[in-house]
């Protein structure tokens, strides 16, 4: 069986975002992946709007520098292939439904008998235990299970969803390191190596501070619109023309805050002279804030709080976010080709910043299916015009 040697091998057999997003994370640090997809409609998000240039803007934000295999799972064929993709691999992500795998007679046993020392990941809205494998799940879903909806928004209005997928890319995020954890230590350990990355347990670990919080005092976070639970003033305050958001988070900071705001009294107050008090305070102290802030428009203070060293910042569009010197600064957004969409860095892990890995636009669906196919010593013919719904 002829292969090509090109360090790392990943086969890709998830879908949606977490999978895909850990799999990217795996080639932009130089790892080759096959994305093995359903033929003729390919990976799930394809058909997510909006498009550009016919394809989805999820699909490709998620997918660049892949290979497509378009395999139908569901004949002996398409199983065989699998495997014989599992010999020459040295990892395995995936994201059925749990047990769908074993159904198909392609589960962990299976793949292993063929790569005895291979890493297979697995991704699940809710885990692999008897409950939660029968629970399916999105990002959405499990931020509301987790708690993470109810303590977002407004004091007095419905919870809300953070509007990234937040559990989505740093489900990604655990499983792209676990699977490098696990290939630092494949020299020194014995036969194949089982990872489980799950939604439901990167929801509970993102409210780290707020669990220890509710496990210390007992008493559930509330929604607090844009301020902190630890720290105040930490929060949005209107100006003149526009909202801003400050941040302060220590003593000292506040009595400079108070200070460029020409507002010394607030910083001798005894009651807001502590974290605490001023957290206690934090309805009275945000109003007389927001009284002085009301004076002047938005850019007249970024710039008296920028020079007092305050954290602070205005509330932006996205596309003024990008159009930012820092946006700009970070070469957040690069075209690969004229006319093609843009193709966003990995902003989530600061990587390969001088582009030593190549990067090209994700594939269409099926487009490496007959290269793959000869790699295999496989016959194109029994391969075609096939469908599965895995």
């Amino acid at each position: 069986m002829q292969t090509r040697n090109r360090g790392v091998r990943v086969i890709d057999l998830s879908e949606n975002i977490a999978g895909p997003l850990a799999c990217m994370t795996l080639v932009d640090m130089g790892a080759y992946v096959i994305n093995v997809e359903r033929p003729g409609a390919g990976e799930a998000t394809r058909s997510l709007p909006p498009y550009w240039d016919g394809e989805s803007t999820v699909f490709l934000a998620y997918n660049r520098t892949k290979r497509s295999f378009a395999l139908d799972l569901r004949t002996d064929q398409g199983r065989e292939a699998l495997l014989r993709l599992v010999e020459t691999a040295d990892v395995v992500v995936q994201s059925f439904r749990p047990g769908l795998l074993d159904r198909l007679g392609r589960g962990i046993e299976a793949m292993t008998a063929r790569r005895g020392d291979l890493i297979l990941c697995s991704i699940s809205a809710f885990g692999e235990g008897p409950v939660g494998r029968t629970k399916p799940g999105y990002d959405a879903l499990v931020q509301a299970f987790t708690g993470i909806m109810d303590m977002t928004g407004e004091p007095d209005g419905d919870p809300v969803r953070a509007a990234p997928s937040v559990l989505d890319v740093s489900t990604g995020m655990w499983a792209a390191m676990s699977i490098m954890a696990a290939l630092a230590r494949r020299s020194t350990t014995q036969g194949p190596q089982v990872l489980e990355a799950s939604l439901v347990d990167s929801g509970f670990f993102l409210l780290s501070h707020q669990l220890m919080g509710y496990l210390a005092t007992g008493e559930k976070p509330g929604r607090l619109g844009c301020a902190a639970p630890s720290a105040s003033p930490y929060q949005l305050f209107h100006t003149a023309d526009r909202p801003i958001m400050l941040a302060t988070s220590t003593d000292r900071m506040f009595e400079r805050l108070c200070a460029a705001l020409g507002a010394d009294e607030l910083a001798e107050e005894p009651s807001f002279r502590t974290m605490q008090g001023r957290i206690d305070g934090r309805d009275e102290l945000a109003k007389a804030l927001e009284s002085r802030l009301g004076q002047q428009p938005a850019q007249h203070w970024l710039d008296v709080l920028g020079d007092a060293g305050i954290p602070a910042s205005p509330v932006q569009g996205l596309g003024e976010a990008l159009a930012t010197h820092i946006g700009r600064e970070r070469r957040l957004v690069q075209r690969a080709e004229p006319g093609r969409v843009g193709e966003l860095r990995l902003v989530h892990l600061p990587i390969d910043r001088d582009r030593q890995a190549p990067r090209r636009q994700p594939p269409s669906a099926g487009e490496h299916t007959s290269e793959i196919l000869a790699e295999l010593g496989l016959s194109e013919g029994s391969h075609k015009e096939v469908r599965h719904d895995c």
